[in-house]
């Protein structure tokens, strides 16, 4: 495997050594680690779409995208009605 250079604010690179380093890593193996960890954008879009089939086969309940841009503002309504003071 060939390594990368990644410049990143020092305070960022400081950051993540500190957090390797209490993991009992080198920020190589936990930049390694982390990356195994995460998905990519196509990943989650992907697995979203799973996990929309299989709710659509366990309930029957498939919104259209009008349905589903209504339902995101409502509970944007509600959550901005919730943090109001």
């Amino acid at each position: 495997m060939s390594d990368a250079n990644i410049r990143i604010p020092a305070e960022a690179r400081d950051r993540l050594a500190e957090i390797a380093a209490g993991e009992g890593l080198s920020l190589r193996a936990y930049l390694a680690r982390l990356a195994d960890t995460l998905l990519t954008p196509a990943e989650r879009a992907q697995r979203a779409e799973q996990a929309r089939a299989v709710l659509r086969e366990w309930s029957g309940y498939d919104p259209s995208k009008a349905e589903e841009a209504a339902l995101d503002a409502e509970l944007d309504r509600r959550l901005a009605e919730a943090a109001a003071p």
